[in-house]
């Protein structure tokens, strides 16, 4: 069974105010304190001082994938809080907040290099890594998996608010996402040779830094045998997290299969997927999405319920198939994390309270 790893950005808070505090340094070393020797961190630094990144370990049962990542926002939890803070998994701060880059050459680069945009880029993502048998199959798969990422990030959309104002969107992370200008939907491949060309020659270009730098919505790991889907906002609940994990792992193994098979992908234009993208981001579960098979409006209910059918042979070989169509239905029901944050603020009027509220369900 294909190995899967999810790696989450927080925001770090104001318990009381719920604005943003700068103290990633701070919360870093004394996790650096707690945690083992012989072990890797769990815990990196990311962009801004405001975010703290953690990643799990590889796991098979989705079961361990959520014991972990429950334990993990635990463990920075009672980090932040010793260190005056919280931890909210918010994909962008309701509440305004002037971002501060963290010290180092990369981020330094980053600054210097797209302005606005990097001082700016304060949002929280959830990357989901399934493991591959080689690159030929990873490409063949990033090819096959591309019209279904929209559905995704509807699933997962967790950013209605910026710098204090509501933005009508589901997901306006990612539409600060996309300001990067490797970030996006990708054409067809068709092999890994030209997949790697394509890197080598962005990279030449000297506008982007490096092979990590490509911020495809879904890539070939550059330190991992596996595929990184990126599309996801953080998501409010780790239970959401786990649902997209298993969503992204039935996705990979149903395009591996696909290929093995000589099934060739669908074709449909860069142009189309970016539309699929804004409308995910716009509508989250909301109002209508793109069918990913169609490229027509069709109500979400019913695009999710293509996504389960497109990878259920998948789950139901993984043991995942029932838990899965369970939290779909619960997400439909009660609402992805963006629908929450907006019910609170209807009841009170405060985005305080969005945060602070959102600070409790971050550990549930």
């Amino acid at each position: 069974m294909r190995t899967v790893g999810v790696e989450e950005e927080l925001l770090l808070v104001d318990p009381e105010t719920g604005e943003p505090q700068a103290l990633s340094a701070a919360v870093l070393a004394r996790a650096s304190r707690c945690e083992e020797a012989e072990q890797p961190p769990v815990f990196q630094k990311e962009l801004h001082n405001q975010m703290l990144e953690f990643a799990t370990h590889p796991q098979t049962g989705m079961g361990e994938l959520g014991a972990e990542i429950v334990r993990i926002r635990g463990e920075a939890a009672r980090h932040a809080q010793e260190t005056g803070c919280a931890v909210a998994a918010l994909a962008t701060s309701p509440l305004a907040v002037r971002p501060s880059v963290s010290r180092g050459r990369r981020y330094q680069w980053m600054a210097d290099q797209y302005g606005i945009a990097t001082r700016e880029q304060i949002v929280c993502g959830c990357h989901v890594h399934v493991s591959v048998g080689s690159d030929e199959e990873g490409v063949a798969v990033i090819d096959r998996i591309r019209p279904w990422l929209s559905v995704l990030a509807a699933l997962s959309a967790n950013s209605p608010f910026w710098q204090g104002k509501e933005t009508d969107y589901s997901s306006y992370r990612s539409r600060v996402w996309q300001r990067w200008p490797s970030a996006g939907p990708t054409e067809l491949f068709g092999s890994a040779e030209r997949y790697h060309g394509r890197v080598a020659d962005m990279v030449a270009t000297g506008t982007i830094l490096d092979e990590a730098m490509v911020y495809f919505d879904a890539r070939l790991s550059a330190r991992y045998p596996t595929v990184e889907v990126r599309v996801a906002d953080v998501c409010l609940h780790a239970d959401t997290a786990v649902l997209i994990a298993t969503l992204v792992r039935g996705l990979v193994e149903t395009a591996a299969r696909e290929w093995e098979a000589g099934l060739d992908p669908l074709d449909h234009s860069v142009s189309l997927l970016r539309l699929a993208g804004w409308r995910a981001a716009r509508s989250g579960l909301s109002a209508d999405l793109l069918h990913p098979a169609t490229m027509r409006r069709t109500r979400a209910e019913t695009v999710v319920r293509a996504l389960l059918a497109h990878v259920e042979d998948a789950l139901a070989d993984s043991g995942d198939l029932e838990r899965a169509r369970a939290s779909c239905a619960e997400l439909l029901k009660v609402g992805n994390g963006s629908r929450i944050q907006r019910e609170v603020w209807e009841r009170t009027g405060s985005l305080r309270e969005v945060v602070t509220t959102c600070v409790r369900h971050t550990q549930v």
